[in-house]
């Protein structure tokens, strides 16, 4: 088993599949890192040998994406510009409904029970 950026990847997995499971890295991403290390889509984590999973580690880690906790910061700033700002989406989070336009009339009950107070 593999500890990447705070997740641990599953030894059954696909290599294409358990990078997914990286919080901020999706299909593009994982395909994209696949193709510049040479590794198969099919080829399993447990087949991989130790300086494969080094390149695999290192070589995320180069190319800077934004992944984990950066991300989820990240994300969590915006939400408070939006709010601080007081645009309509900083409005409707505060309110505890859809933000991106959804009917309220007769849905949106879940949206505004898990309502998170910012």
């Amino acid at each position: 088993m593999i500890y990447l950026l705070e997740t641990d990847l599953n030894d059954d997995k696909q290599v294409f599949i358990a990078l997914q499971t990286v919080y901020g890295i999706s299909k593009t991403k994982a395909t994209f890192l696949c193709k510049q290390l040479g590794f198969s889509q099919n080829l399993k984590i447990k087949n991989l040998s130790l300086s494969q999973r080094s390149k695999l580690i290192r070589n995320v880690a180069r190319n800077k994406f934004v992944i984990t906790t950066e991300l989820k910061k990240q994300k969590k700033s915006i939400i408070k510009q939006f709010v601080n700002i007081k645009l309509i989406k900083g409005l409707r989070r505060i309110a505890g409904l859809p933000v991106r336009g959804q009917r309220t009339h007769t849905n949106a009950k879940s949206a505004r029970s898990n309502a998170k107070k910012y």
